[in-house]
């Protein structure tokens, strides 16, 4: 039996409007119920993270709550016939941290069905360096491989590109050979994309200069994570028989551009969830992650922090201060 008390980070409603975020010892009786037990090692922040601790409704409407919708951990009890304990295992995405206890919590209470072996050429620091934004840049990845692009075709645009999706994106394409181009309104983070593989790096604004319907054939493939004007940008110049890829809404929520890419162009926008996917879409790239996707560079984009300092990292994610991946280790006592 695990130890009935543990440290999570707990979000708590004071006023309408109004949140405080605090280390607390919690009780196992605290967690939801669910057929998998799991102590958590390591869990990672995402944008997802940063607006579930600070109240927001889209993400988490239930108070008080633990963030975190990435963990690793070891399975300390199961009902479940598919998982033993001593398992090694990964969680992300469902609705772990969002209206469910996340990982931000030195243990998780989930559905079996939301649990994923680990590889075994994967530590679980690794699993969380990659986290849900790792799985959601392999899946844009995927899609454009399964779509038929080779390095040859031309250069890849990869938008929001210090993100967490992003800087993984450039990095995986860049292991893969194909001549990333880097976009960021980061431009001091030069230095950082070039290491992670980018060939060129371009500021965003200049994939809002030109609205035409067609602009010249440039980009052969697209991971884009910031819609609106840009991905409409990225659409229009696109090459013949171009793969465009979304998942991400930084920059705006809508998309208005015309058909002639999709008509004359033959271009296709493929939109990609991290969330729902089913669990064989995800091990088969969580096997790339550990497999042909993984970089060598993946310690260079992430940094580790302890569970007392995730306050101040999300905030700086909030503010767009943050690059790479931020992985936090939860094991401490």
């Amino acid at each position: 039996m695990p130890n009935t008390e543990f440290k999570a980070l707990v979000v708590e409603q004071t006023q309408p409007k109004g949140f405080r975020r605090s280390i607390q010892q919690r009780t196992l009786a605290d967690l939801p119920s669910g057929d998998v037990l799991i102590r958590v090692d390591y869990s990672s922040l995402n944008f997802k993270d940063a607006l579930s601790a600070t109240g927001n409704p889209g993400v988490t409407g239930n108070f008080p709550h633990t963030p975190g919708i990435d963990a690793a951990g070891t399975v300390v009890q199961s009902s479940s016939a598919h998982f033993q304990v001593g398992d090694a295992v990964i969680v992300t995405s469902y609705d772990l941290g969002m209206n469910t206890a996340g990982g931000l919590g030195q243990y998780i209470r989930v559905p079996s069905q939301w649990v994923l072996p680990r590889p075994k050429t994967l530590t679980a620091f690794e699993a969380m360096s990659f986290g849900t934004a790792g799985l959601t840049a392999a899946l844009m990845v995927n899609a454009l491989l399964d779509n038929g692009l080779e390095p040859a075709m031309g250069p890849v645009l990869v938008t929001g590109a210090t993100g967490g999706v992003g800087s993984l994106a450039v990095a995986i394409l860049a292991k893969l050979g194909f001549r990333v181009t880097a976009s960021t309104g980061k431009q001091a983070q030069t230095p950082f994309l070039l290491r992670l593989g980018a060939a060129e790096v371009i500021d965003r604004d200049s994939l809002l200069t030109n609205n035409r319907p067609l602009q010249t054939e440039r980009w052969a493939g697209v991971v884009d994570v910031v819609a609106g004007p840009t991905l409409a940008n990225a659409i229009q110049a696109s090459q013949y028989n171009g793969v465009v890829t979304c998942s991400g809404l930084v920059g705006a929520v809508d998309l208005t551009t015309s058909i002639f890419p999709f008509i004359l162009r033959g271009v296709r926008l493929i939109g990609i969830d991290s969330v729902q996917c089913s669990m064989a879409v995800r091990t088969r790239a969580w096997q790339r992650l550990a497999g042909d996707f993984k970089p060598a560079c993946l310690p260079e984009l992430t940094t580790e922090i302890a569970l007392e300092q995730v306050e101040d990292y999300l905030l700086a994610m909030l503010a767009g201060k943050s690059h790479g991946r931020v992985v936090v280790n939860m094991a401490g006592d």
